[in-house]
């Protein structure tokens, strides 16, 4: 019974292919019986076949070597082709898992975790712990059934030369047991400089413009450096300690052997045993290392397993801040009420981000929402689109709490385009019909055409089938918002928000894209968060936000005639 949960955790991965492993055992076993059977033949041929004098048994000895070493190598290729197939089938639950409980994580969560760390525990953690867990679990079963069959031929041949080769054991396990604890610390900080090095790679890549633009290639290079050192030093430090671990036991039972040598040499020496007998025990002395120093160093690589499982773990147990409710109930398709009752949040940097902020927004209005940055607007749009929870108060859709609500549910009748949205390297076309699909392409064009995107399409050889790149970095940064904006066109949500939607357009492309927005706009609930003046005074109603809470609300011609917030936003 494995006691550490860590274990448990991961060998439960292991347990769906039960089924799926057991031609790997029966193939193992097989490979394993066929393999016992070699080094015995050896004392016929020397005893009865060589000093016999007897070729013809020889040559039957010979040829019965040759047939069970092509057995059993085919049994050995037959089991490691299944277990490859299967293993990677374990790999890929594993990962699916964590991808799964990632994409439930919250915006907090990814505001305070490098990406590169991130990507080093889904991909490099787990693929350790698949390869150890794995192993572990036929690696056991074969290298055990090995292990009990040499041993009980050894026996068999010789059981006073067996105890001589035992000599070496108890200081082999006292060697391994010793340095396998000091092994886990310096795995877990390998792990920890190879997520460094990722993440620095991931950030400076991601702002390679700025890097150049500021002359600092050769700093950021001379960082690298410095990552890779104690990278290195960590390596250095970790592969000291898995020959510690791993090869000084190997090393101790080592001298079992020679024991076997002197001992057994006597023996044949003194007639005691015969020449035949003494040669198959070596041989199989020889075999029982491998089976003994495999089941050592899958000990020592558990710590090495252990490590990424803790770090592993430590992902799948973060807790999400946003769960949907037992039973939750389904909301096909919303009219658009918005209300914030009292709805306070915060970020754990000190102070509330929102301050008890209540807000109504009635089935089809147009709301425009402003304030300096830091107000907390955005934070508003994630709130109904139920990417974060109130800390304390409820937002409520069409008069029901967004929490008792099925999260899909809520998603796709709330569509919110970001100041920065996030494009896909594929093409626009089906960048646009993420958010939808089974789109016709003719829905796909209209979209297209609502978010003004004629006159690019029209420009580009391939049009709407052209590949954007990663981040879609071939687009400008007001092409890609008008992308967002054609997804959220095709989505036709309920409630349609636009976090600064506009930010990066000029004015000409703005005034094209806003007559796209109000067919758009028309009989649907819209919150325009924006800086842009001339955009929130086309809503029908504006709130300012001041230090996480409404300091003004009214009609925005009303509130640009009097002293006040709104007045002072926009002033010059």
């Amino acid at each position: 019974m494995i006691r550490d949960p860590h274990l448990r955790r991961a060998l439960a991965y292991v347990r769906p292919y039960a089924g799926a492993l057991l031609p790997v055992v029966l193939l193992s076993t097989a490979g394993t019986a066929l393999g016992l059977a070699l080094p015995y033949l050896s004392k016929a041929m020397i005893d009865d076949a060589i000093l016999g004098g007897d070729f013809p048994l020889l040559l039957r000895i010979v040829g019965l070597f040759i047939g069970i070493t092509i057995l059993g190598f085919g049994a050995n290729v037959a089991s490691g082709m299944r277990y490859t197939r299967v293993s990677a089938g374990i790999l890929f639950d594993m990962r699916l898992a964590l991808y799964r409980h990632l994409q439930r994580l919250s915006p907090r969560f990814y505001a305070r975790t490098p990406m590169g760390d991130i990507v080093s525990r889904i991909n490099n953690d787990i693929g350790e712990i698949q390869r150890v867990t794995a192993d572990a679990a036929l690696g056991l079963f074969g290298n055990v059934l090995f292990l009990i069959g040499t041993m009980g031929m050894l026996i068999y041949l010789d059981a006073r030369l067996f105890l001589a080769g035992l000599v070496a054991l108890p200081p082999s396990l006292w060697a391994l047991v010793r340095y396998r604890n000091r092994l886990e610390g310096r795995v877990t900080h390998l792990r920890e400089r190879s997520a460094d090095i990722g993440s620095f790679l991931i950030e400076t890549l991601q702002g390679v413009r700025t890097v150049v633009a500021s002359n600092a290639q050769e700093r950021e290079a001379e960082r690298f450096r410095r990552h890779n050192d104690r990278f290195v030093r960590a390596l250095m430090s970790m592969r000291w300690f898995t020959y510690l671990a791993g090869g000084l036991p190997g090393v101790l039972l080592q001298t079992g052997t020679a024991a076997v040598f002197l001992y057994g040499g006597y023996r044949v020496i003194t007639e005691a045993t015969t020449l035949g007998t003494f040669v198959a025990f070596m041989a199989y002395q020889m075999r029982l290392l491998f089976p003994v120093q495999a089941l050592m160093g899958l000990y020592a690589n558990l710590a090495s397993a252990r490590a990424s499982l803790v770090r592993v773990h430590e992902l799948w147990d973060t807790p999400l801040d946003v769960v949907e409710a037992e039973g939750a109930e389904r909301l096909e398709r919303a009219a658009g009420a918005l209300v914030l009752e009292e709805v306070r949040l915060g970020f754990g940097r000190g102070g509330e981000v929102l301050e008890g902020v209540s807000l109504e927004v009635p089935a089809g209005q147009v709301v425009a929402l402003v304030g300096a940055s830091g107000s907390g607007k955005s934070t508003i749009a994630d709130l109904l689109s139920r990417q974060l929870d109130p800390d304390g108060g409820r937002v409520l859709l069409d008069g029901r709490d967004v929490r008792a609500l099925a999260l899909t549910d809520v998603r796709r009748n709330v569509a919110v385009v970001e100041q920065d949205p996030f494009i896909f390297h594929a093409s626009i076309a089906e960048n646009v019909r993420y958010a939808k699909p089974d789109a016709t392409d003719l829905e796909v064009t209209g979209a297209l055409a609502a978010a003004a995107l004629d006159g690019l399409l029209a420009s580009l050889p391939e049009g709407a089938d052209t590949v954007v790149g990663e981040r879609g970095r071939q687009l400008s940064a007001g092409e890609r918002q008008r992308v967002a904006v054609a997804r959220a066109f095709l989505a036709d949500p309920a409630v349609l928000v636009l976090d600064e939607a506009t930010g990066a357009l000029d004015p000409a492309s703005e005034a094209q894209l806003l007559e796209g927005y109000a067919a758009l706009m028309h009989g649907r609930t819209t919150v325009l968060i924006t800086h842009r003046p001339e955009l929130a005074r086309r809503a029908e109603r504006a709130v300012v936000l001041r230090d996480g809470r409404v300091v003004q609300d009214g009609r925005p011609a009303e509130l640009d005639s009097r002293p006040g917030a709104f007045r002072a936003l926009f002033a010059g």
